[in-house]
């Protein structure tokens, strides 16, 4: 069963990380969902409150198979946070699966991992951005998967599926889903 973990900051993006953890929750991934902050209930910026698996401290120095940033503004806490740095190279040097959406590619430029590579974003992060695929809804460049915002989120997902589980599996979950 693949591992997934998901890190959520306050004003995380509801539908880009409630629909892509939905998504590979159908497919018997074990999705951890990890609060950035100090307590497991965490607030969207649509004012709906997560509660999450656990705590992004509590994690401690596990590695997953896949590692699972959403959007949103708490990109900018995932930003300073010097923790979810730790995170991503952790995953990066453990040639990991990396998923972001939205502004959350942000947080992967930041740790020096876009360079070079093909990806997506939301255009909020278009001028920090400069090599966004802008015409791209999802994005896969070897272990880096990208998307652009909320409303690629069901794709997103699906993508994760295919890449973690198989293909196959993606299109199942697509049918009963009826995407």
């Amino acid at each position: 069963m693949p591992t997934v973990l998901a890190i959520l900051p306050e004003g995380f993006e509801e539908l880009e990380a409630i629909a892509p953890i939905d998504l590979l929750r159908r497919a018997g991934a074990e999705v951890t969902v990890a609060a950035l902050g100090a307590t497991i209930h965490v607030t969207g910026r649509n004012g709906l409150t997560m509660h999450a698996d656990t705590t992004l401290n509590a994690v401690g120095e596990n590695v997953f198979d896949l590692l699972f940033l959403p959007g949103g503004p708490g990109v900018a806490l995932m930003r300073t946070d010097p923790r979810v740095r730790a995170v991503v190279l952790r995953h990066h040097k453990a040639d990991r699966w990396l998923a972001a959406i939205c502004a959350a590619p942000a947080v992967l430029d930041d740790a020096g991992l876009l360079t070079g590579r093909r990806y997506t974003a939301h255009f909020s992060v278009a001028n920090e951005l400069t090599a966004i695929l802008a015409d791209q809804r999802v994005v896969s460049d070897g272990r880096l998967l990208t998307s652009r915002g909320a409303g690629t989120a069901i794709d997103f997902g699906l993508l994760l599926v295919s890449k973690l589980s198989s293909p196959d599996k993606a299109a199942e979950i697509a049918r009963s889903i009826c995407a």
